[in-house]
């Protein structure tokens, strides 16, 4: 890469800005990364020491992220200056990796830093410390539901991140390098925001107004605008499943209209995928949240425990209750 400067180079700082980033057993790599990365790459096109970081866990010296490989820690949950920003990073089974040590330091830490953010599942382990209450936030699309239910207080968004007050989230995945070049352009200014993406090789900015996931054509593979419809209008509806017959209505069909257009580019009826939607809601409520099976049962539209134990058993082949034991313990305060 070249070594070219961003002209005119930001005024001199007068201290770095120091980023905390605290890291959870197995959190996700590319989010934590995506974000140092950016960081780094701002103090070189700059020619300055913009931006410092360290590193640091609840747990021991070194953590090991969902990938494998293990971390050393610069210190163990420090105390902050008033200037620091505070990143959590997240990953697989944050509500395990998530301890009360680190839930009371959160709490001590945010009351006297700059900021706090969370990376991928991160979101969740501030809204457990009280952090996003009456706040805006988000989260991997992934978690979406169990968080939803979870933290009520809690604005949740479907955007890649969010920044609201002194409170930032960050989706997940690539969405970290699209929060730090927001933080780069607002300290520093667009110029140098640009220049950080151009050596990422990053084309496409992307704002706190884009959306985490692809479109319901780009997902499914097929770009027929009915059949899109009907799909995002069952996404909508789990709770309370509409019946085939008036998703063919509403989008101008017949009921065997609809199951032709479902069995040709799904090869599955429209009861099955809705089931399958519904089903997979299930389970993600199952593995993120403390709610009761029958709880879970009637948020994803099913009206007995019984028939949604058969339906989960016959798409999943294990019970929801023995899911439900095999998600591990949640931390209770």
């Amino acid at each position: 890469m070249s070594d070219q400067r961003v002209p005119p180079a930001p005024a001199k700082a007068a201290k770095p800005r120091r980023f905390v980033f605290v890291l959870l057993t197995d959190f996700t790599l590319l989010s934590f990364s995506a974000a140092i990365e950016t960081l780094r790459i701002a103090n070189r096109m700059s020619g300055q020491t913009l931006y410092d970081w360290r590193l640091t866990g609840a747990e021991g010296d070194s953590v090991r992220c969902s990938a494998g490989v293990e971390f050393k820690l610069d210190c163990e949950l420090p105390e902050l200056s008033r200037d620091d920003t505070i990143m959590v990073c997240g990953g697989i089974d944050v509500h395990l990796a998530t301890s009360r040590k680190l839930l009371g330091w959160l709490r001590r830490e945010a009351r006297r830093c700059q900021a706090v953010g969370g990376l991928c599942t991160a979101a969740w382990t501030l809204a457990k410390a009280g952090l996003l209450d009456g706040k805006r936030a988000t989260i991997h699309w992934e978690n979406h539901d169990g968080f939803f239910e979870e933290f009520e207080e809690v604005e949740l968004s479907k955007r890649i991140y969010v920044i609201d007050g002194n409170r930032m989230t960050a989706a997940g995945g690539t969405a970290s390098i699209d929060l730090m070049l927001k933080i780069i352009a607002d300290d520093h200014g667009s110029d140098l925001a640009n220049a950080v993406a151009d050596q990422l090789i990053y084309s496409s900015i992307r704002t706190d107004q884009d959306t985490q996931r692809l479109s319901v054509p780009t997902r499914i593979g097929v770009r027929h605008p009915k059949l899109s419809q009907v799909i995002h209008r069952m996404e909508a509806n789990i709770e309370e499943p509409i019946s085939p017959a008036v998703l063919a209505k509403e989008v101008g069909m017949s009921t065997r209209q609809l199951e032709r257009l479902f069995r040709r580019y799904l090869n599955r009826s429209p009861k099955r995928y809705y089931m399958e939607l519904r089903l997979q809601k299930a389970r993600n409520l199952l593995m993120q949240t403390d709610m009761s099976v029958i709880n879970v049962a009637l948020a994803c539209g099913f009206a007995s425990p019984s028939h949604f134990s058969k339906c989960y058993r016959a798409h999943y082949q294990t019970t929801p209750y023995r899911e439900r034991g095999t998600s591990g313990t949640r931390i209770e305060e």
